[in-house]
């Protein structure tokens, strides 16, 4: 079983190094390239004044992170969601420098290379020369941003979720293997929306076929096929 974990970063600015900050994480739990519905979403206190450029690419404004939680505060919660597992994210290199700087500053071990799974790079190779942004290959894979209006961790880590997946060989097109998609079809079938086809297929089965398999049945498994046995009840039922 293959877990892997989506995460997302926003930011006080584009550069760990000059002194911008983290200010919100998410991660999105997937396992075998389904999500699990399991996530980890945090706004944090980043101990600094938020740029206005940055805000206006993610919305989130000083207010909204002055009462938040610093990262220190987060970071065992945030540490045993991951659980060891790979991290994938769309240009790692930014989260990672972000998320290294916030666990450098408290004197945490920093993540490596190998631990990331970079999905641009990812999308570069599949799609040379073409672009590769989120969005990009959120419209190239028809996955709908309708629920986003600015970015966001977590809603850009669940899309990247989806990316991901079809990056890593897709799924059969109307076959939704999400848990909602899981749960619909289940509904489905207990309400009956499902059922019989309405004209049956017609029977390939030669009559010498018939009786043959009739002979192995009755000389090999006699009356314990499960079949004949469903048959001695309906016969036995009242019409």
């Amino acid at each position: 079983m293959a877990r892997e974990i989506v995460l997302d970063t926003e930011t006080t600015g584009i550069d760990p190094k000059s002194g911008h900050r983290l200010i919100e994480i998410a991660c999105v739990e997937i396992v075998d390239l389904l999500p699990t519905g399991k996530s980890l979403h945090r706004l944090v206190n980043p101990e600094r004044e938020i740029e206005a450029d940055a805000e206006r690419v993610h919305g989130i404004s000083n207010a909204m992170v002055a009462n938040k939680p610093k990262f220190i505060e987060i970071v065992d919660e945030l540490i045993a969601f991951i659980d060891g597992a790979p991290i994938v994210a769309h240009n790692a290199g930014f989260d990672r420098g972000f998320v290294n700087m916030e666990l450098e500053r408290i004197g945490r071990k920093q993540t490596q290379p190998g631990d990331w799974i970079d999905t641009l790079q990812l999308a570069q190779k599949r799609f040379p020369g073409m672009p590769n942004s989120l969005d990009a290959l959120c419209r190239r894979f028809k996955i709908s941003l309708a629920e986003r209006e600015k970015h966001g961790a977590l809603i850009d880590a669940q899309l990247l979720a989806a990316v991901y997946l079809e990056l890593r060989g897709g799924k059969e097109r109307g076959l939704d293997l999400t848990p909602v998609g899981v749960a619909t079809a289940i509904t489905a079938v207990k309400s009956g929306g499902y059922g019989p086809r309405p004209r049956p297929l017609a029977s390939r089965v030669t009559d010498d076929e018939r009786a043959a398999h009739a002979a192995f049945v009755s000389a090999v498994l006699k009356d314990k096929a499960i079949w004949a046995q469903f048959a001695k009840t309906d016969e036995s039922e009242p019409a």
